[in-house]
């Protein structure tokens, strides 16, 4: 039987409580809450997301610093939130939040 799951290109970490997450739209800004974490992209818990297909800049503290992004919002769910994947990001920025995902996903 064929897997309904999709295949990840990376490990997903969820947060149940959440990491404050400011991004900006369209030149609006907001605060939300990152509820799952991955070292391509993250799921923002907002109630009005942008459409699929526009970017976003983000910023979220890490141990270590801040991880500043622009970004593809890959999916948008009204009322629950939106999937966005990493499209630019500092290699200091990505060094930190791969030194989180590691010490995450650790078993």
């Amino acid at each position: 039987m064929p897997s309904t799951q999709k295949s990840r290109r990376y490990t997903r970490v969820s947060l149940p409580k959440g990491t404050p997450v400011a991004w900006e739209h369209a030149g609006k800004r907001k605060v939300s809450s990152v509820r799952v974490l991955a070292l391509g992209g993250l799921f923002i818990a907002t109630a009005t997301p942008p459409p699929k297909g526009d970017f976003i800049t983000l910023v979220f503290e890490v141990p270590g610093g801040s991880v500043r992004a622009r970004a593809l919002v890959c999916d948008s769910q009204a009322g629950k939130g939106m999937g966005i994947e990493f499209k630019t990001m500092g290699q200091d920025a990505r060094a930190r939040l791969s030194r989180l995902m590691n010490t995450l996903t650790r078993v």
